[in-house]
């Protein structure tokens, strides 16, 4: 077997195992969407999986995967259980943020014991949410204050956590051990969406800080590479949105041949066969394939873009950036339309609480408030008009 026969060997493994782990999750996520809370039973299915690993490089005990299968991975979970995909790709998200921001060292490091460990990671990174202090004291750094929108901080076993120093407009960005003295996991996310991503805030009392868990300061800034890590948030939202449009469409097909029942006046034998039906499903499937070509075009941009590294321009990035924001927004409003649509073609009996159709729609609304998608379609309207490249945010 040569090299490329090895390599798509082993994507199949991968997502054959994806595969069946989307097909566990979906056994329970109708209950677990009324329940809420945090999914430790699925958490340590995906630690027992080996799947943590997937993007980190073989030789650090990983399986090396690159970006085109991990985002299909999490692609698979989303269209079983978005918020378990979530807590999935946003560990993707925080570990390798150490490549983006950490020393050789460092990133090392972290690899190698997440891979050997299965270590979960969780986020306390949240750009807006400035309640984080950082703070010189004896020779010691002190982190105080708090930290919201956490996706994944509960059961996890590492945090990415940013925090403002004291005095400074400065940013820090470092690792801690989830169970540091000091550390709060509170249990206090209620939205009506993604309700399993354990996404509550996460409080600091006097947390030491190493000097050896400090990825990244402000003013050390210098190359373009290290901000892709906003292209890759992005992305691991769109797959989420994606994957939920899927779910979607699959489970409402599965519900109109087995229980929608014809108009009085459609002259049709079945409602599979009514043309209005036929038509919902023809637009949504239309539209389902023009977010399939937009995502394999951003994803093919942004692992050409990681690729580079420290080489990598900011006109590349842009141009990257400028192929994510047509995905994630062309996404957001196929997702938001499939999730709502579904039900003219299923009927009034679909909205019965036993099904829980309506979780689609929430999940979908939830995520897509991220960030507002009327900003992306201004960096895609002045690229379009003037060439200008998209600023460079933490959101875009």
């Amino acid at each position: 077997m040569n090299n490329t026969q090895t390599i798509a060997a082993s994507q199949e493994k991968i997502l054959e195992l994806a595969n069946q782990l989307a097909k566990e999750f979906s056994k329970t996520a109708v209950k677990r969407d009324r329940e809420g809370g945090t999914p430790l039973h699925e958490r340590n299915l995906l630690r027992k999986s080996g799947l943590l690993a997937l993007p980190i490089p073989k030789e650090y005990g990983g399986y090396g995967a690159g970006w085109p299968i991990v985002f299909k991975v999490v692609n698979i979970i989303a269209k079983a259980d978005s918020s378990l995909a979530h807590l999935l790709g946003y560990h993707y998200l925080t570990v390798c943020s150490t490549f983006l921001f950490g020393s050789t060292k460092q990133y090392k490091t972290f690899y190698k014991e997440t891979a050997s460990q299965q270590l979960f990671w969780g986020n306390a990174f949240n750009p807006r949410d400035s309640g984080l202090k950082a703070v010189r004291e004896n020779g010691r750094l002190m982190l105080s204050g708090s930290k919201s929108f956490c996706s994944g901080a509960t059961d996890s076993d590492r945090l990415l956590v940013s925090a403002q120093e004291e005095g400074s407009d400065e940013v820090l960005l470092c690792v801690l051990p989830t169970h540091r003295a000091g550390i709060v996991t509170e249990d206090n996310w209620d939205g009506f969406g993604q309700r399993q991503t354990d996404s509550g805030s996460v409080k600091f009392e006097d947390v030491i800080v190493y000097e050896e868990e400090i990825l990244y300061k402000a003013a050390e800034e210098q190359k373009v590479f290290p901000t892709v890590r906003t292209h890759l948030a992005q992305l691991m939202l769109t797959h989420l949105l994606y994957g939920i449009a899927q779910g979607a469409l699959e489970e409402s097909k599965a519900y109109v041949k087995a229980h929608t029942k014809p108009w009085i006046s459609s002259d049709v034998e079945a409602a599979e066969q009514d043309p209005y039906i036929i038509q919902q499903y023809g637009e949504m499937s239309l539209n389902l394939h023009a977010c399939s070509a937009l995502i394999e075009k951003a994803v093919a941009e942004f692992d050409h873009a990681w690729k580079k590294e420290d080489a990598l321009t900011k006109q590349q990035r842009g141009e990257s950036g400028v192929a994510i924001a047509l995905a994630k927004t062309f996404t957001v409003k196929t997702v938001l339309h499939i999730t709502s649509t579904i039900f003219d073609g299923m009927g009034a009996r679909a909205t019965s609480d036993q099904y829980k159709f309506d979780r689609y729609w929430r999940n979908a609304r939830t995520i897509s408030l991220h960030d507002p998608i009327a900003y992306k379609l201004r960096d895609i309207g002045k690229w379009c008009l003037s060439s200008e490249l998209p600023p460079i945010t933490p959101y875009s």
